[in-house]
């Protein structure tokens, strides 16, 4: 059941009480107590909820797939990043893009595991998301038996170090085979590699891997769907919701239905563009000086400091972006990274699209997504010169400053130039 079907009774500020509990209707099993949900390592990463973070299962396809969603942000621009756990036919379990391996997070896991057989496989899909590579290593040691396969062409920043200094099991870890026929996984899935994509200080690699059985496909941060409603994992703490709410620094932060929405799809807007044309920000010295009249001042609403201020026209932008929930690439990926190889990037998406998917699993955002190949395949053309299909192009006023950001990183020689659509 979807987020807006579960809207009629939000939960108070605060979170929920210690215990057993389940989201209404959701089928989301909730935690025990907040211990279970430490992550100490967070400085390595520091994003909020920095070292609590609470983990949502949902069973995907019935005794086969089940996500993990974990939320992750910078000032309250919280969005989901999923890890998802497929049964292997043989018995056992294949794990997609590890989350932070909260107590709660491998409990949920270990129940997974009684039922299903033990982790076998544990896979690293990307080379740039941090957020995705920092916790392959500690998640891999609660499973000592896993084989760990990452995508090829790892980096790391300001130099290239070892997979094992950098945290991964050494004497278990290689990088996934140039041929899905030769994984040990082969019975049960095919993977198609993009990149890598040269870009400059690193390299951008992403691997799509398809269970045949199910006919769904995983993918990191290639394609997106973007709710109209907010996720189940961010509604567990409504508070970054209800912050961007607000209109001034002025306002209440009230919990209702509607603040939640409007606040998620103004995250939308942030996580996306960064800065789209609907938003305006206010001077630091008047942010300031509008904080000393702010109703709430404590340091979780950053002592009343609000410098956002949104035009009319922010909804039309995210109907836009949102476009009913259609699939989609990242206004990020489409202005600083695939643009760098467009026929790698169109040769990856016509080898993907010829599985026959009919359900997504990204890492990101909405999931599962109802779409199947062709939908996959059209979310590419915004590459082509002459797409088969009519692209659905985003408002350009809102790439603002994500053209600003390419122009500035080309002529600094940290980023190569874009090539021409194919």
């Amino acid at each position: 059941m979807k987020a807006q079907e579960m809207w009629e009774q939000p939960a108070s500020l605060g979170g929920y009480s210690d215990g057993a509990e389940r989201y209404p209707e959701s089928g989301y099993l909730q935690s025990h107590s907040s211990g279970d949900w430490s992550w100490p390592l967070w400085p390595i990463l520091p994003l909020y909820p920095y070292g609590q973070r609470r983990t949502l299962r949902r069973e995907v396809v019935k005794d086969a797939i089940w996500t993990f969603d974990q939320v992750q942000g910078i000032f309250y621009v919280v969005v989901p990043i999923r890890m998802t756990v497929v049964r292997l036919q043989a018995g056992g379990l294949l794990v997609y893009a590890p989350i932070a391996p909260t107590q709660e997070c491998i409990r949920l896991v270990r129940e997974l595991e009684a039922a299903h057989g033990e982790v076998r496989y544990i896979i690293l899909p990307t080379t740039s998301g941090l957020e995705h590579k920092v916790y392959v290593g500690p998640f891999a040691r609660n499973f000592p038996t896993a084989q760990v396969f990452v995508a090829p062409s790892q980096w790391s920043f300001p130099i290239n170090l070892p997979l094992s200094w950098l945290g991964f099991p050494g004497q278990r870890t290689s990088v996934l085979p140039d041929n899905s026929l030769a994984a040990p996984f082969a019975g049960d899935f095919d993977y198609a590699v993009l990149g890598p994509i040269r870009l400059g200080l690193g390299t951008f690699t992403e691997v799509a891997l398809f269970h045949r059985r199910s006919h769904t496909l995983l993918v990191t941060d290639s394609v997106l769907s973007i709710p109209d409603y907010p996720p189940d994992v961010v509604q567990i703490d409504p508070y970054p919701l209800l912050f961007h709410a607000r209109d001034s620094a002025s306002d209440p932060i009230v919990d209702t239905v509607g603040n939640r929405r409007k606040g998620w799809q103004r995250i939308a807007l942030f996580a996306f563009y960064f800065r789209p044309s609907a938003l305006r920000v206010v001077p630091l010295g008047q942010a300031i000086r509008e904080s000393v009249k702010a109703p709430h001042r404590t340091r979780r609403a950053y002592f009343g400091v609000f410098p956002f201020r949104w035009t009319e026209r922010w909804q039309q932008s995210f109907a836009a972006l949102q476009g009913n929930g259609r699939l989609l690439v990242a206004p990020i990926l489409q202005t600083l990274i695939l643009n760098r190889a467009p026929s790698e990037v169109i040769a990856w998406a016509d080898q993907v699209s010829q599985w026959n998917i009919q359900r997504i699993v990204p890492c990101h955002l909405d999931a599962p997504i109802e779409a199947n190949s062709r939908s996959f395949r059209q979310a590419f053309t915004f590459l082509e010169k002459q797409p088969q299909e009519t692209p659905q192009l985003l408002p350009e006023e809102d790439f603002e400053l994500l053209r600003e950001l390419e122009i500035s990183l080309n002529k600094r020689g940290i980023t190569p130039p874009a090539k021409e659509k194919i």
